[in-house]
């Protein structure tokens, strides 16, 4: 059985849905534990087409990437229009991230950092294609 079945099912968003949340990984490509999560955050996306997913290397991607002071990788953000639900550390266990995307809280107010970020994934979501 399938580890990602654990997350409820939800009806897919289409890709030019704004209300549907992003599942955000911000990394950077010489960490190895960023590059273990990385195939594993495409199996989830695959299997969770109601949320949109996206890599963000904070090294080449500074000019977004640099406000958020990551310390710990790698860190997500879940976040969407009507706020961030998570921004933390968290380690490559997909199960572990199946069950917060089942169990997301209620939106907080975003940054403006936040903001600016989900504004140029959706102008160039190619670019951080997971």
């Amino acid at each position: 059985m399938s580890t990602l079945s654990a997350v409820p099912a939800v009806p897919a968003a289409s890709s030019a849905d704004a209300n549907a949340l992003w599942v955000v990984c911000l990394c950077a490509e010489w960490c190895g534990t960023c590059r273990d999560y990385r195939p594993l955050l495409a199996e989830l996306a695959k299997a969770h087409p109601q949320f949109r997913f996206a890599w963000v290397d904070i090294e080449d991607h500074a000019e977004i990437a640099d406000a958020f002071d990551v310390e710990t990788f790698p860190t997500l953000l879940v976040a969407g229009a009507d706020g961030t639900r998570f921004l933390g550390p968290l380690l490559p266990h997909i199960e572990t991230l199946s069950r917060l995307l089942g169990a997301l809280q209620p939106p907080q107010p975003s940054s403006l950092d936040v903001d600016l970020l989900l504004a140029v994934l959706e102008k160039k979501p190619a670019a951080f294609a997971v």
